[in-house]
C-alpha cells in the first residue's frame, strides 16, 4: 500500500493512498470538525462541516470523502473555513426547531458542541418553525423531527451495520425527512429490529429512549466501533 506525504497546515504528514484528508488529519492530531462522520459507516459529505482548502483547488473540498494526492497542501482552520462552518451550524439551528435548554441530549449533542466551539450565541437567519411530529409509536424508541440534521447516520448504521435498511430519505430541500419502512410509523415498521444502533448514531436529540428526560440521551459510540471491528476481524465466526 503506497504511502503518501502531504502538508496539513503546515505540518508534513504520512498517510495511505486509500485514506481520506479526514483521516490523515485525525491521525496527526489535527482536528476537522464533522456532523454526519461516523467511524465505521460509509461517508456521504452530507453536513459540509469538514471543508478544507486545498491549494490548486477553485473550491472548498470535504475532507470526509477526499482521498489523499502526493504533495497535496491542505489548510483546515482559516477564517473562510471557519466563517462557512458557522454560517452552516446557524442554518441547522433556523431550519427546524432546536431548543437545547429542554432537550434530551442537552450537553450531549454534537450539534450544541459545534455551536459552542465556533462561538456562536445567537443566529443571523430567520427561524422557519416548521411544524414537524414527533414519533413515539415505537415501544422503547422516539424520533424528534424538530431535531432531526439530516446527517443519514441512522440510515447508514440500520443499512450497513444491523443489516435492517428501516431508516431512509424522503423528501426535497426544506420537506427532507427520515423515514421507516416506506414513511410508516415507526411502531409499525415490521423491518426494525429494535436493537437501537440509530439511537447511539444520532447526533442530537432527534432519535431517544423513551422515558430520557431533559439532558439524560448519553450515546457510547464505542458499541457500534467494537461491532465494527469485531465483523472485520472475523471474531463471531465459529
Amino acid at each position: 500500500m503506497a504511502a503518501k506525504t502531504l502538508t496539513i497546515d503546515g505540518r508534513l504528514v504520512s498517510a495511505q493512498s486509500e485514506q481520506t484528508v479526514l483521516d490523515a488529519a485525525r491521525e496527526a492530531g489535527i482536528s476537522i470538525p464533522t456532523l454526519c462522520h461516523l467511524e465505521g459507516v460509509s461517508e456521504v459529505g452530507a453536513c459540509r462541516m469538514c471543508l478544507v482548502e486545498i491549494t490548486g483547488c477553485p473550491k472548498l473540498e470535504p475532507a470526509c470523502v477526499t482521498r489523499v494526492v502526493e504533495g497535496m497542501d491542505v489548510r483546515t482552520g482559516s477564517d473562510r473555513l471557519h466563517e462557512y462552518r458557522r454560517m452552516i451550524v446557524e442554518l441547522l439551528f433556523a431550519e427546524r426547531n432546536h431548543v437545547c435548554a429542554v432537550c434530551v441530549a442537552n450537553n450531549h449533542c454534537e450539534l450544541q458542541d459545534l455551536a459552542a466551539d465556533l462561538g456562536i450565541d445567537h443566529v443571523r437567519y430567520d427561524y422557519l418553525f416548521p411544524l414537524l411530529p414527533v414519533d413515539i409509536s415505537h415501544e422503547r424508541f422516539g424520533i424528534d423531527h424538530n431535531r432531526c440534521v439530516l446527517c443519514t447516520r441512522c440510515v447508514r448504521v440500520c443499512d450497513e451495520i444491523e443489516g435492517a435498511h428501516t431508516w431512509d430519505v424522503a423528501g426535497r430541500g426544506g420537506n427532507a425527512r427520515v423515514i421507516t419502512d416506506l414513511n410508516q410509523p415507526w411502531g409499525t415498521a415490521q423491518s426494525c429490529t429494535s436493537c437501537g444502533k440509530c439511537v447511539q448514531a444520532c447526533p442530537t436529540g432527534a432519535i431517544f429512549r423513551q422515558g430520557s428526560t431533559v439532558g439524560e440521551m448519553e450515546r457510547d459510540r464505542s458499541q457500534l466501533e467494537f461491532i465494527v471491528t469485531a465483523r472485520k476481524k472475523k471474531q463471531w465466526i465459529v
